[in-house]
Parts: C-alpha cells; structure tokens; sequence
C-alpha cells in the first residue's frame, strides 16, 4: 500500500544509519541515501524531546529546496537518550561507554527519536519517546559488549538489538523501532498523510 501511495515519489534518506537504511527498507520503500553535514548543536534550556525535534529540522533545513525535485521527501532523524535530565549522545572512548552502560545499568531511560519530512512544499516534524528498563549489568558484560559491538556510533552507547538489548533488557514500553532509531509505525503513518 505504501510503496503504491508513494510511487513516483523520491525518498531521500538523510541519514548514514544502517539501522534506519535496514527499518526503511523493511517498509518496502525505494530510496536515496544523501548525507547531511551538520554540527549536531543545540540551544540550552530543551528539553530532550525538543532537542530531537530541534536537531532533526536542523538536519533537514541543511538540505537546499531549490536542489530538491518537486517529487522528493527528505526524511531526516535524530535520537536522543535521557536518563532523568541528562542527555547520553555517543561514546567518544571505551571508558565513556563503560560510564554510559553503567548509568543505564538496572535503571529506566527515555529513547526520542524525532523525524522531519520534508518536501518543497511543506514539512513536518514528529517523535515517538520509549522508556527501557535495564536489568543490573555487571562489568563484565559491559566490558564483552563493547568490545565484541563498538557501540561508539550510537547515542546511549548500545545498540537494543544487538547482544546487550537480548540480555539486558527487562521491558520496553513504546516501540522497539524507536530505540533502534527510527519509529517506524508513526513514519509510515505520516508519510501516508504527507
């Protein structure tokens, strides 16, 4: 049904993600992938979901419309997660992953990711929030994780569908899609109305 309503449409997949390629795929879309170069910087003062709707429109307003055919829809995302107040973006060591896994360990955090279409016409930005609880992680599986997964491309320094997300997780509530990086339900339905 999707890829009837959007053919003739081009999909521009903003993102370097495999996990969002994969889950945009998996809908059964034909699409571009074009990269965007933005400093991922924010205003103090956001709250966490507004700091991916921020950065989410920011990666899309990068993108030029006067460059843009009038059938594309640029589709740009950006996930955040928060444990309370403080926001966890990617690793930048191995030290900081063990630090990152450990604020996380037997603790619940927020996963927002927030998506921006864009057209020459018009855009719209949304996000979907999950809450994930973890079990207790001991050092040892912190230290197996990262380093048999390198989880320094991803904000939170874990990847939920990954080796961590099958032993360490106790529930989920919200989608799963979300915390891999793209809330493909709520995508899907906004890109049918869009």
């Amino acid at each position: 049904m999707i890829t009837r309503r959007l053919n003739g449409r081009h999909i521009i997949l903003a993102s370097q993600s495999p996990r969002r390629q994969y889950l945009l795929k998996e809908l059964g879309l034909n699409f571009e992938i074009r990269e965007t170069h933005v400093r991922e910087v924010y205003p103090d003062g956001l709250h966490p979901a507004e700091i991916a709707l921020y950065l989410a429109e920011l990666k899309a307003n990068s993108f030029d419309d006067s460059r843009l055919d009038e059938q594309a829809i640029v589709i740009t995302a950006d996930t955040i997660v928060s444990l309370g107040d403080e926001i966890l973006g990617k690793p930048s060591s191995y030290g900081e992953a063990v630090v990152m896994l450990q604020k996380l360990s037997g603790r619940k955090h927020d996963v927002i990711t927030a998506v921006c279409l864009k057209s020459t016409k018009k855009k719209l930005v949304f996000y979907a929030l999950s809450s994930v609880y973890f079990k207790v992680l001991s050092l040892e599986e912190i230290e197996y994780y990262i380093d048999n997964f390198q989880p320094f491309d991803k904000a939170g320094g874990y990847g939920i569908q990954e080796w961590i997300g099958y032993i360490g997780i106790n529930k989920i509530e919200g989608s799963f899609f979300n915390v891999m990086g793209l809330p493909v339900k709520e995508l899907y339905e906004e890109l049918l109305k869009f």
